[in-house]
Formats: C-alpha cells, structure tokens, sequence
C-alpha cells in the first residue's frame, strides 16, 4: 500500500481487503478442513462448527483468522484467534486448538503462511526494527493486523487464480510479507529467532534436536552443551518462548507422534509407547490419558467418531 491514506481512509481499506480476503478463502476452501494451495507456504481452513479440542504441532508460520475464531492453548497460556489480529509462531510448539465460533452461514475461516527462516535472515540486514519493539515472552503472540501486512497477502491469494503471475510474483509477494513482518509489532521475535547466537535462536536449535531425537533418553546438561548455554539458562529461555521446560516438551512431542501411529493403525498400544520412547506401558498410558482425556484406545476411538461425523 504505497499511497497516503487518512485515518478514516485506511480503516475502510483495510475493512474492505478483509471482506475480499474472506471471500476468496471461502470459496478456495469450499469444504472442512485443511487446504492447501498453488503456493506451497500457504495453507487455508474451514470448519463449518465448534468442534472439540485438537492437539497439533504449530510450526513457524503467520496465521490470520478471517471469521470465526479459535481458542489456542501453549502450555497454560491462552490466545484467542480472531478477525483483526494475526499470529506469529516463531518455532515448532505443540498446541491443543479449538474452534469456538463458526457455523454453516459463518463458517471459521483462518490463512496459515508458513515462514521461511532462511529469508528472514536474509532481509535482517536491511531491516530498520521498531525501537520499542521487545521480544515478547512467548514464541507465540497475536497482533493487531493492519494494512501493510494484510496487503501483500491480498495480492499473494489473487495471484492463486493466475498460475503463470503466481510463479513470477509470488517470490516476491513472500520477501514483502517477511518485510513487513519484521518491521512490525513481531520483528523483534522473528529477528531473535533468526539471528544466529542469540537466545532464541540457540533455543530454536534445542527444539529441531529435541523434535529428531524425541524417543532418546535427555540430557539436560548434554543438549545446553550442544547449543552453547547453561543448563539453567536452556531451561529458563526454553520456558520463555515454548512456555513448558524441554521435558515436557519432549513428552509432548512423544504422546502427539504416539497418538499418530494409533490413529493411522500403524501398530498397537504398546509398541507405539516403545516406538516414542516410553520403557513402561504403564507409565505411557497414565500420561497419555493426562494429556488428551482418555487412555490410547478410548481417546483414537473417539477422534475416529468425531472425524466420521464431521465427513457425513
């Protein structure tokens, strides 16, 4: 948005372009569910009802509410996603989300932009941070949305209709959306992540080590040493942007891969616990029936009813 807009001028842009939004990404996503698009970065969703908590694992990324809204729960944090903000998720951390408000006239509709560390740290260099802009305390925050970050996303899902423009425009659709991004209210997350040394960014390290040796034994002293800090500074930063100590993350990250291989029949109870690193069924299924509600096969038997209803 390269023009001078009044107060009153650029409220009722960004009205409009909202409106244009939503309607796209309803008609792109006609149906439930996840969607993906011509622009691999960019996944759309639509649920038609409330539905019951669900646990997934909430990448990097941009997220946009467009209608409806959403609870999000990181640790014993609590978001709510809704019209006029964005979300920016700055590492991997497992969630448990819920749609609080849709219905077939007014289906939830949210945008996911997945961002690209890489050409984050790229575009640093010429990138001017607010200066009252903090690292906020959580890998995970939601912001007012405003124009400048909204536009770009406009023009990138128009472009879904023009294969060939895609193609040529959408690289650089992308690099102006990280631009803003970090010139916004986040960039000061987003840069710390990105920033090679810095404390988040060592975390960031300690959560890729964590998410491919999920089933190895930890040792906290072991993974501080492989990320360059101290045990008690790992665990304090570690807390700060995941909101859950390595631990627990780890226990998430086993109980979520757990419930997958459940899910898709791939084995039974007992040696999905061995396959996740558990020694004890036992242990297992106490803590698995902690995190989601019910023991393994009562909880996959539940998300196969739920899933049924939602495809009648």
């Amino acid at each position: 948005m390269n023009e001078k807009l009044s107060p009153s001028q650029g409220s009722a842009r960004l009205s409009q372009d909202r409106e244009e939004l939503t309607a796209r990404v309803e008609r792109l996503a006609s149906s439930q569910g996840l969607h993906a698009t011509a622009w691999s970065s960019l996944t759309l969703f639509r649920a038609d009802s409330v539905g019951a908590p669900t646990c997934a694992m909430y990448g990097p990324g941009l997220g946009l509410a467009l209608q409806g809204a959403k609870q999000i729960l990181l640790g014993q944090q609590s978001f709510l996603h809704e019209p006029a903000s964005y979300m920016v998720n700055a590492v991997d951390v497992p969630v448990s989300s819920q749609v609080v408000r849709a219905s077939a006239e007014a289906p939830c509709l949210c945008l996911t932009f997945r961002l690209d560390l890489q050409c984050i740290r790229e575009l640093l260099p010429g990138v001017q941070l607010r200066r009252s802009a903090a690292v906020s305390a959580s890998g995970l925050s939601i912001s007012p949305l405003d124009g400048s970050l909204l536009d770009p996303l406009l023009r990138l899902v128009r472009l879904l209709d023009a294969p060939r423009d895609l193609e040529v425009l959408g690289p650089l659709l992308e690099r102006e959306l990280l631009y803003r991004l970090l010139t916004g209210e986040q960039g000061a997350l987003l840069a710390q992540i990105a920033t090679s040394g810095s404390q988040g960014h060592q975390v960031s390290r300690a959560i890729d080590w964590l998410r491919q040796h999920y089933d190895e034994p930890l040792r906290i002293d072991e993974l501080a040493a492989r990320v360059n800090m101290s045990a008690s500074s790992l665990h304090h930063h570690f807390r700060a942007i995941t909101a859950m100590s390595p631990l627990q993350y780890q226990k998430q990250l086993r109980l979520y891969e757990a419930r997958r291989l459940l899910l898709a029949d791939q084995c039974d109870v007992a040696t999905a616990a061995h396959r996740v690193g558990y020694e004890s069924p036992s242990q297992f299924s106490r803590e698995y029936s902690r995190a989601f509600g019910a023991p393994p096969l009562r909880d996959v038997a539940r998300l196969r009813l739920a899933d049924a209803g939602s495809a009648a």
